[in-house]
């Protein structure tokens, strides 16, 4: 199962790259605009059409893929903490009794100690 999870990682950090990269690569809204004044889009590798459509597309496949490892990596991580819980080893847990009030004995103050310990010796 390990390995799965390492593969899963490695997909998940390429496909994060990637994106960033295909997001940066894309031309603005603004763009046609610049274009219409001799921007050179017949020189690039997508046509005069634009690389939009291609790029768009990626961009969403990608997205698609990295939720998709996203969503396998938690299911991973929670079943990690079972197996952490069933193991023995200590797992934090809420409960409604850590506001209830503590009762000390007569005498003694929130730190523990007795009310004649907090008080200062006198001087003479």
């Amino acid at each position: 199962m390990d390995w799965l999870e390492t593969l899963v990682v490695v997909v998940h950090v390429v496909i994060a790259v990637a994106l960033v990269g295909l997001v940066l690569i894309q031309q603005g809204k603004g763009a046609d605009a610049g274009a219409a004044f001799g921007g050179g889009a017949s020189q690039t590798v997508f046509g005069s059409q634009g690389s939009g459509s291609f790029l768009t597309r990626l961009t969403t496949l990608l997205a698609v893929v990295f939720f998709v490892t996203s969503f396998s990596l938690a299911i991973f991580a929670k079943e990690r903490a079972e197996v952490a819980g069933e193991a023995g080893i200590p797992v934090v847990q809420e409960s409604s009794e850590a506001s209830a009030p503590v009762e000390m004995e007569e005498g003694e103050t929130e730190s523990g100690k007795s009310s004649s310990e907090d008080e200062l010796p006198e001087l003479e």
